[in-house]
């Protein structure tokens, strides 16, 4: 068989090529964007891709197209494709109905913190030899890759025992390992509107959080709570629900309708508890219903970390491990990049590359940074790169999220359509804009001295800003 993906160098779309070339399937595929690393990862692996999008890439015609969320009605590989009556199917189906079915699927869903709990779980499952398959967006320190399959012999472990931990087991003798997914609540497809998570289909969903984004496609948080809920009913009764205590966006998602046993994770709060040893989160204790599980010291920092942490513990469980020999793995665990990523440190300067969407993830990860570091000055260099960042939708919460920063160099291109001297103006003179990235390094050039923390945060490229800052610094 021959599958065309269409987008099929963004981070998800290049998983689900991986995942079709591991199965044996001829795979090749279109972008806009065919470049490093994507490109060749999935060169690497024998897939043929094809620059642009054009009705010659679809002939002749491929047995199935995937087609990417990216892809617009317009699009001239698109109307090829309809109007020529190919068969094609979304990525999210292509994956739940080939990949996923009849396997024990464990989805991370929420507005922050999927990848990094996402990858953290399939790190843990592996690390007691459950050779978990896995999707992830973006790539784990751990495994190199961001999807494999995964091995078989892996056990399996769904419908209710007996037990302190209740674990869900189905049959010892099914040889087909778990499956970790990233559940992104973004649409589906062009001609699929529902999120991508609804054709999943898992036994153990995580619920991290839930706030307002995506402003592109929802147009409040209401929405985005009504297919959190889609989610919730697709989860089986002898499943499990594994969802954040403290959020009360989630606590009315379930509050529509629960038919799958919950279990709570929070920082002093839930049936999975955290109590901190270091105010920065890099040591913590766990309790499981009020009894001791064990400690916790890794490299991650920040409270939302150790949120993401009792996530992953408790789906863990959930699909059968051991709580207490799931606690060293936390050591070993090696984050994706771009979070919280050390890039560089050069005059005693250190430099970080973070992924920031939201001013939820900003304000978190700057106040795990300043209880690390103490009174050392941060410097932030922010792109507003998610379409609800340009959108302006979170306009009016970025100052208070960059309360732990210095000082702030805000990338003010031309073409964005709000006036960035809304966030600038309320830092009280720690903030200042640069229409450029190359006047946004030399900004910080500027103001930087040894000692300090220099943070670029965004979700998109940056034009390797950080690497061209540390660059520009040992020059």
């Amino acid at each position: 068989m021959r599958l065309h993906i269409l987008g099929i160098c963004g981070t998800f779309m290049g998983g689900v090529a991986a995942l079709a070339r591991e199965l044996g399937l001829t795979v090749e595929g279109s972008d806009a964007a065919v470049y490093p690393p994507m490109s060749t990862q999935l060169e690497a692996l024998g897939i043929r891709l094809m620059d642009g999008y054009t009705a010659e890439h679809l002939q002749p015609a491929p047995d199935l197209v995937v087609v990417g969320n990216a892809m617009t009605r317009g699009n001239p590989a698109v109307e090829h494709m309809l109007d020529a009556r190919l068969r094609y199917v979304s990525g999210p189906q292509w994956l739940g109905e080939t990949v996923l079915a009849g396997r024990e699927v464990l989805a991370v869903a929420g507005t922050h913190g999927k990848t990094t709990t996402t990858s953290l779980l399939a790190h843990l499952l592996d690390s007691v030899g459950m050779a978990p398959g896995f999707l992830i967006g973006g790539v784990p320190g751990n495994f190199g890759v961001s999807a494999r399959l995964g091995g078989e012999g892996g056990q399996s472990h769904f419908s209710k025992t007996s037990g302190e931990n209740h674990t869900l087991r189905k049959s010892d003798s099914d040889p087909l390992s778990p499956f970790v997914i990233e559940a992104d609540e973004y649409d589906t497809a062009f001609f699929d509107k529902r999120s991508k998570f609804v054709h999943y289909r898992p036994r153990v969903a995580i619920l991290n959080n839930l706030e307002y984004d995506h402003a592109d496609i929802f147009p409040d948080l209401a929405a985005i709570q009504r297919q959190f809920h889609h989610l919730v009913r697709t989860v089986p009764r002898n499943g499990r629900l594994i969802v954040n205590a403290h959020d009360a966006a989630l606590a009315q998602v379930l509050a529509m309708g629960c038919w799958t046993p919950v279990e709570t994770f929070g920082i002093g709060q839930g049936d999975w508890q955290a109590r901190l040893l270091e105010a920065d989160g890099s040591a913590f204790a766990v309790q499981y219903c009020g009894v001791a599980v064990g400690e916790v010291r890794w490299s991650l920092l920040g409270r939302h970390s150790v949120l993401n942490a009792l996530a992953a513990l408790a789906a863990a469980t959930a699909a059968g491990a051991d709580a207490r020999e799931l606690l060293p793995a936390f050591a070993t665990f090696e984050s994706v990049k771009r979070r919280m990523e050390l890039v560089g440190e050069t005059g005693g300067v250190r430099v970080y590359d973070d992924f920031a969407h939201h001013p939820t993830a900003i304000a978190t990860t700057l106040a795990g940074l300043r209880a690390k570091v103490g009174d050392a000055r941060i410097l932030v260099a922010l792109e507003p790169r998610s379409n609800s960042m340009r959108l302006g939708a979170h306009a009016a919460g970025l100052a208070p999220s960059l309360a732990d920063a210095d000082a702030v160099v805000f990338l003010h291109r031309p073409e964005l359509p709000w006036d960035a001297a809304r966030v600038t103006d309320a830092l009280a003179g720690r903030g200042r804009t640069a229409a450029t990235v190359a006047a946004l390094i030399e900004a910080l050039r500027g103001q930087v001295r040894p000692g300090d923390h220099v943070v670029f945060m965004s979700n998109g490229g940056f034009e390797n800003a950080p690497r061209r800052f540390v660059q520009a610094m040992e020059g």
